[in-house]
């Protein structure tokens, strides 16, 4: 599949929570991480998503938030995988930055130049990758 999204995260849908208008939907990557999306009911139809399913999760880079000290802090966001930045390309305004997660999944993250530099980002440092449940959109094959 080609699409602009630079995180395409294949896995298997392990839970489907169906609400009165959206479902949650659980999805177990190979590396042992968990990405949930939040969509609505008829696309849980549409796309036919149930426990088993093989889905893709699409992210793209800038909806990515980096995050290297939580300060004692909670976040909202239900998607929050640690890794390892491996990859940093500064740009004109912003900088992508590819993170590595215990699995071996990679994650890439477009932020500006300014929040990189703030955050003293390098190879090796310790990230969370944090995204919203409604920033994912899910691909199934046909």
């Amino acid at each position: 599949m080609k699409t602009s999204a630079r995180n395409q995260f294949s896995g298997i849908v392990n839970t489907v929570l169906i609400g009165a208008v959206n479902a949650e939907v659980h999805i177990g990557l190979p590396g042992g991480a968990t990405i949930i999306a939040t969509i609505t009911k008829d696309s849980v139809d549409t796309l036919g998503i149930e426990s088993g399913k093989a889905v893709i999760a699409l992210v793209k880079a800038p909806q990515i938030i980096l995050v290297t000290d939580f300060g004692g802090y909670r976040i909202s966001a239900r998607n929050q995988l640690p890794g390892t930045i491996t990859q940093i390309k500064p740009g004109m305004v912003n900088t992508e930055v590819d993170i590595e997660l215990a699995g071996g999944e990679l994650v890439a993250a477009s932020i500006t130049n300014d929040s990189a530099e703030t955050l003293g980002l390098g190879i090796g440092l310790a990230v969370t990758a944090i995204f919203k449940a409604g920033s994912v959109i899910l691909a199934v094959a046909v």
